[in-house]
């Protein structure tokens, strides 16, 4: 490791001033559709947990696999900055999976990364 001028430390050009991503604990209901771990086509109802621009983060009933491409259609809710409540269209691509191991909850902890293409809908 090689300390840079300014004395933050750096390897081979990695710098550390890398910015933090703001990431929102919400509870937002969610449509989840995609293809499960056996390769069946899914259409879930669930809530993400957390979201983020790149990242978030659901609980599925669907048993899917690290790197499958999901759809996630958000209902955001109409608020006090908002006037009206719309849909948000993301898709991404599940980067980590946790089965809970509860044995009443056979969920999966999912977090997918997301694409930089979204969809707004009235």
């Amino acid at each position: 490791m090689d300390m840079n001028i300014n004395g933050t430390s750096s390897i081979q050009g990695f710098s550390e001033t890398r910015k933090r991503e703001r990431s929102f604990e919400l509870s937002l209901p969610a449509l989840v559709k995609g293809f499960d771990a056996a390769e069946r086509e899914f259409s879930e109802q669930t809530e993400v947990s957390s979201l983020s621009a790149q990242e978030a983060v659901l609980c599925l009933q669907s048993k899917v696999m690290i790197g499958t491409k999901l759809l996630l259609c958000l209902r955001v809710p109409q608020t006090f900055f908002l006037e009206k409540r719309f849909d948000l269209c993301l898709s991404g691509t599940v980067a980590f999976v946790k089965s809970d191991v509860s044995i009443k909850s056979r969920s999966q902890l999912v977090s997918v990364k997301l694409d930089r293409n979204f969809q707004v809908q009235p």
